[in-house]
């Protein structure tokens, strides 16, 4: 009977190259949820607390209980409490999967992916226990073009962007980061192809 020596080829989940990028996770939580309990402490809702560059960038206050845009706020308890709280917290869980099991990610793609979670999670906080919603306080003018307010680009004739918070900023960020990279990696791979 001889000898046989195993070998696995299971990812290893509990690396430093897995862990240390959701250090960035937790920061964007805790930025997060810390700047909508200052926000909610000191500025009065649907107030503006601060204006900069002659209102360019304004710090308000606003719930949202819809999701981006404040697409969905007019429908059921039951049908926001779904499709706002528990599909993207399954979809959060699938990723942070997909993250721990994949040892195929650069560390740029990692971060990107630890960053949109962060985001993710720190807006499900206020959709799990504020009853009104998600907290929004960044204002930007937009200046629209008003020409545009009667077509399907709406978008474009917005006096003001939507307000946002530090959990969306993040996840616009980082999205940007993730497909920015996924994009050089295809360059690359492309580019390997066609010297082999």
């Amino acid at each position: 009977m001889s000898d046989t020596i195993e070998v696995s080829f299971k990812p290893k989940y509990f690396t430093a190259k897995k862990l240390v990028p959701l250090v960035l996770t937790l920061i964007v939580i805790l930025l997060d949820q810390i700047t909508k309990i200052l926000v909610t402490q000191n500025i009065p809702l649907y107030e503006i607390g601060s204006s900069f560059f002659g209102g360019f960038f304004r710090i308000v206050h606003v719930n949202n209980p819809g999701i981006a845009f404040s697409i969905g706020q007019g429908w059921s308890l039951l049908a926001r409490g779904i499709l706002f709280r528990a599909i993207p917290l399954i979809v959060l869980i699938v990723v942070i999967g997909v993250y721990m099991r994949n040892d195929e990610f650069s560390q740029l793609q990692r971060w990107s992916i630890a960053g949109i979670a962060g985001g993710g999670f720190g807006n499900l906080i206020d959709r799990f226990f504020r009853a009104e919603g998600v907290i929004d306080f960044l204002d930007f003018k937009w200046f629209g073009i008003e020409k545009f307010a009667h077509t399907k680009l709406k978008f474009l004739s917005w006096e003001r962007w939507p307000t946002f918070n530090v959990a969306d900023a993040a996840v616009v960020i980082c999205g940007i980061f993730l497909v920015v990279s996924f994009l050089i990696t295809m360059k690359k791979n492309q580019k390997k192809d066609g010297e082999d």
